[in-house]
């Protein structure tokens, strides 16, 4: 399904006692993720409150739990936008993203589709934040299309990996091992700005990406 803005009937949309439903969950989210304990060195509190320009926030599917809260404690001068699938599984997804304070932008998502990449890239023109999950929102877990690179190629614009590494947490038996932690715990950030080209004018490649999100993201055994 191509991209659909979010007045047209292809889009589907939470309403009734499941968006209420919803409120109630988004405020359960919001409180819990402000009862965590976020770690970070100088170096990544830098990258991440960096705000001279937007960038693409990426992170991993099974860390989007702290998204929200990444977004609110680090990035409070931009807006963000992230991609959420037009289908009904989406409308859920969507209509959270509004209660916790991330813009969604509805169309397709299947191997980051070129309408859905145009109109991320104009949202970082207009000087917004872009949240992308490489390996959602389906998986296989831990891998990134090479589609992912199209917006910040076609900006020039620096990637800024998130790391995150949970103290207690629960995972969930998901396709990505979905990350709950507990309330109170302790979050360890890493921050890593990756150019969209390296000194020597090579372009970023997904598999550098994906061995830096790995690098910064380590699981448990």
């Amino acid at each position: 399904m191509g991209l659909q803005t979010e007045e047209t009937e292809l889009v589907n949309e939470v309403r009734g006692a499941r968006r209420f439903a919803l409120w109630l969950l988004a405020l359960v989210v919001r409180a819990w993720g402000r009862t965590l304990r976020f770690q970070a060195d100088y170096e990544t509190r830098r990258r991440l409150m960096h705000s001279d320009e937007p960038v693409a926030i990426v992170l991993w599917h099974n860390r989007l739990f702290l998204s929200a809260e990444i977004f609110r404690r680090y990035r409070t001068r931009r807006r963000v936008y992230g991609l959420v699938s037009a289908s009904k599984d989406g409308a859920w997804l969507a209509a959270f993203y509004r209660m916790v304070g991330i813009c969604p932008v509805r169309g397709s998502s299947s191997n980051f589709g070129r309408e859905a990449a145009q109109i991320l890239i104009e949202k970082m023109r207009e000087g917004h934040d872009v949240g992308i999950t490489p390996d959602g929102p389906r998986g296989p877990m831990y891998t990134v299309e090479p589609g992912v690179l199209v917006v910040t190629r076609r900006l020039q614009a620096p990637m800024v990996l998130i790391g995150a590494e949970f103290g207690p947490a629960h995972r969930l038996r998901s396709w990505d091992r979905f990350y709950l932690p507990r309330p109170f715990s302790t979050v360890r950030m890493r921050g890593l700005v990756l150019p969209s080209r390296s000194e020597a004018g090579d372009r970023l490649t997904a598999e550098a990406v994906r061995s830096a999100l790995r690098a910064i993201n380590p699981d448990p055994e």
